[in-house]
């Protein structure tokens, strides 16, 4: 009676360890781990630091076409010292100097793009204190407005308005293309962590079945059915069993270690992954998909980008080297007076003009070096966007090829892995009645293994290349959308 309760006991505790097991184990399908990841991986707050970092590059450039308006001043410049002063008979005397002279300006500043110069307008006040008489006065520019032009120089904001607004929308589709590779990389370590499950499946079983077929054996071999040969070859069978099992638990915990580092989980909890079983079926157009690649891809744009920026480079060899002119002008009002509000009442005129230049006579060659430089290179960006498209059609058409031949190899290694299973029971039961050998039985059981790791990698592959078009295309064939917004 006590015997009755205590296994009783036993099998209410461990059927409770076994519900506490199954509990902690977390079931995934590949659609999950990929949500996962785009939500809270390392490598999506990545992508999301890099994309708020180029919004805020591509924002500095905005700003470079609006007004700016800054304070400015001198509060206070203090000076006590001695100074020569050149008299008129041309000798110097050293006279005691104890001022101070302070100033604030108030500026406004437009930058033209379209000719490279600056429009102001500014309003200035100065004091200068002179202690050693006592006295002070107030000076400066009531209202000025001028404009500072260069003339035949290189015009560095031209060039930004085409070329960052282009920089900016390639970021855009980099974060994008950034998603698809989270979704290449974890269904990478997705596929992983599902092989080294089904290993581990596949070695318990083996374990099982070995282990009965050697305790069958052990009996058959004491009534001389089979030779002793023969029953060490089951015992060493049995032995590599084990081992493989202690092997594939070392690898489960190896890349569930490496899934759960990439998706951010910090748990204790199990994966428990689920081989997809629906592949996407759909037909890929290889020039709908070309087509879609060149629209969508950052590194369509690109090309046209790394152009613009090889055609710069030869303008600014060519604005930096030649005649150099700056025109500077302006216009305002100024005044001088003992009290402050009186420098605004009835101020006089203010005109500036000022034509700068720089005329390069001798320089051994230099500048026609640096124009030459810069045309060479490119050139050479011209030869190298050429290939790289070439390059980058083939890959796309490549890519639409290999998903469909990979889609047809998850059908046949499919059927295969079903075969094969059935194969290998009726090689058992075969062996187990003496109809075969076990070299017969040993060839089933290797074959069966490999069919079902066929399958896995097969399906592995599939989706390896269902993310990489994809990420090459930006397009997603199954509803027929563009990525991009």
């Amino acid at each position: 009676m006590n015997r009755k309760y205590i296994f009783n006991a036993v099998i209410i505790i461990s059927s409770l360890f076994l519900s506490l097991n199954l509990y902690s184990q977390q079931t995934y399908t590949l659609q999950d781990v990929i949500q996962i990841a785009k939500t809270q991986s390392p490598a999506y707050k990545r992508a999301e630091t890099i994309k708020e970092n180029r919004y805020w590059q591509y924002r500095v450039y905005k700003s470079n076409f609006v007004p700016q308006l800054s304070l400015s001043g001198t509060l206070p410049n203090f000076n006590r010292s001695v100074t020569p002063v050149t008299q008129e008979d041309g000798s110097t005397q050293y006279r005691s100097v104890f001022n101070s002279n302070s100033d604030v300006s108030l500026n406004l500043e437009q930058q033209i793009g379209l000719t490279g110069g600056t429009v102001f307008l500014n309003s200035t006040v100065n004091r200068f204190d002179d202690f050693e008489r006592n006295d002070f006065r107030y000076g400066g520019d009531p209202l000025s407005i001028g404009f500072i032009q260069p003339l035949f120089r290189f015009n560095e904001l031209k060039w930004d308005r085409e070329i960052e607004p282009l920089r900016y929308e390639e970021s855009k589709r980099e974060f994008v293309e950034e998603f698809e590779q989270i979704s290449k990389d974890v269904a990478t370590r997705f596929f992983d962590l599902l092989s080294a499950q089904v290993s581990l499946e596949i070695a318990q079983k083996n374990l099982g079945n070995n282990d009965t077929i050697y305790k069958i054996a052990q009996g058959r071999y004491e009534l001389g059915k089979i030779p002793e040969n023969e029953l060490l070859q089951l015992e060493l069978s049995l032995m590599n069993s084990r081992q493989s099992v202690a092997q594939a638990n070392l690898d489960l915990e190896t890349t569930q270690l490496a899934l759960k580092a990439f998706l951010g989980l910090k748990n204790d909890d199990e994966l428990n992954l689920i081989v997809p079983q629906d592949i996407p079926e759909f037909l890929i157009d290889p020039d709908l998909a070309l087509q879609e690649a060149l629209n969508n891809r950052q590194e369509a744009i690109g090309f046209k980008r790394r152009l613009l920026e090889a055609d710069k480079e030869v303008d600014r060899a060519q604005g930096e080297t030649g005649l150099n002119m700056d025109l500077f002008g302006s216009f305002g009002l100024t005044n001088q007076a003992t009290q402050l509000p009186a420098i605004y009442q009835t101020p006089e005129n203010q005109q500036r003009v000022q034509l700068g230049f720089t005329i390069p006579i001798v320089d051994w060659g230099r500048q026609k070096s640096r124009v030459r430089t810069a045309e060479a290179n490119y050139q050479l960006v011209q030869y190298t966007v050429e290939q790289e498209k070439v390059n980058f059609e083939q890959e796309v058409y490549t890519q639409v090829r290999t998903l469909e031949m990979l889609r047809d190899q998850v059908a046949i290694t499919q059927k295969a892995d079903d075969i094969s299973q059935r194969r290998y029971n009726i090689a058992k039961n075969r062996y187990l009645i003496g109809k075969i050998s076990i070299t017969d039985l040993s060839i089933a059981l290797t074959e069966k293994d490999q069919a079902k790791r066929d399958y896995i990698n097969s399906l592995g592959n599939f989706w390896q290349a269902y993310f990489n078009l994809r990420q090459l295309t930006l397009y997603d064939f199954e509803e027929n959308r563009r990525l991009i917004e």
